[in-house]
């Protein structure tokens, strides 16, 4: 049709230079609009161009999930810390895995996304439990020793009250215990306080510092030190400063809340309208989430460039940006969070 639309201007050249330009300009626009309609047409999910698309995928998917599987399980009956680049190689493999599941959900029916999501969820456990058993985690266990000394509890690991109206101190205790996480120390139900613990280096050395911060509201936490894990849920307008995080922070529950945390792995769930700061060596994690948004971490206090070292947190990594939402299933990102703009930024914080 192109060539009959060429031949009809060329025989109209007796017509004037401007009559030709105009046929030829009219003719390069309905041709750029037929290109243009062909690609906004979406593929139809049950048309057989799409239901071959599905088909080869499943067939990808279900091949490098079932070599990934394979690999997992050699390793799993050799473990040995020689071992550990091919636990990095599968790592990438299921990352990969992830990849081709987002680039491809838009001709997959639901339910298959659904369910390749669920499979690489699973590959993602079975490798950090067999990464558990190729690189132990040295593990606190009790002793029948006696302690040298009674334990005591310094003074800035009391709770504040900020109530204008009065100034209560109230002692946290001295039971920590670690045998579950309900029993494990933490600081829960307090209202207006100013919440402070400082780990020292030998509870981050022997790994035994798991934290809780549970129902809090308007609070301000300062965690200083080394901890190896920290556990938050259910908080309401708090401001969390926390040191180093050798280990994982799980969040469950807050809103209207400011964080400012350094750590390995960070995954934040069923949170609403928070200001997170962040160092992480791994990208954060958020799930049925909005209004998150993010920065990079901006905490000070003496000794704090030896606990970033010795944790391997000493450099900036910009996974502070890059979230993964697990709920968004599209190639674009997800309006569920968003950079926090510079100008709105807290300064440097000193605790």
């Amino acid at each position: 049709m192109a060539e009959n639309e060429l031949s009809s201007s060329s025989s109209s050249t007796a017509g004037g230079g401007g009559s030709l330009e105009r046929k030829h300009a009219a003719m390069i626009e309905r041709l750029s609009n037929r290109h243009h309609s062909r690609l906004s047409v979406k593929p139809d999910p049950n048309s057989a161009t799409s239901s071959e698309s599905t088909q080869s995928f499943l067939s990808q998917f279900s091949q490098s999930k079932i070599s990934i599987e394979s690999q997992i399980s050699a390793i799993r009956q050799n473990p040995n810390p020689t071992r550990k680049p091919e636990l990095e190689s599968i790592s990438l493999e299921i990352a990969a895995l992830e990849k081709l599941i987002a680039e491809s959900s838009y001709f997959l029916p639901p339910y298959e996304v659904r369910t390749c999501l669920a499979g690489a969820a699973n590959l993602k456990q079975s490798l950090d439990d067999v990464t558990s058993i190729v690189i132990p985690k040295k593990k606190f266990t009790f002793k029948n020793k006696a302690p040298k000394k009674a334990p005591t509890i310094p003074a800035q690991n009391d709770a504040i009250s900020l109530d204008t109206d009065k100034t209560l101190i109230t002692g946290l205790g001295n039971n920590y215990g670690f045998r579950d996480l309900n029993a494990a120390p933490g600081f829960r139900n307090r209202e207006k306080e100013l919440l402070v613990k400082e780990f020292n280096r030998s509870e981050c050395e022997d790994h035994i510092g798991e934290f809780t911060l549970s129902d809090l509201r308007d609070c301000e936490v300062r965690l200083k030190g080394c901890l190896r894990a920290l556990f938050i849920n259910n908080l309401v307008n708090c401001k969390v400063y926390v040191g180093v995080i050798t280990g994982s922070v799980l969040i469950e529950g807050a809103e209207g809340c400011v964080f400012v945390l350094a750590s390995h792995q960070i995954r934040i769930h069923n949170v609403e309208n928070c200001d997170f700061y962040l160092r992480s060596r791994s990208r954060p994690i958020i799930e049925d989430c909005n209004g998150v948004r993010f920065a990079p971490y901006c905490l000070s206090y003496e000794g704090i460039d030896k606990d970033l070292t010795e944790a391997n947190l000493c450099e900036e990594t910009g996974n502070w940006m890059n979230v993964d939402d697990f709920l968004w299933l599209r190639a674009v990102q997800s309006p569920n969070w968003s950079v926090l703009p510079e100008n709105e930024r807290i300064e440097m914080v000193n605790i």
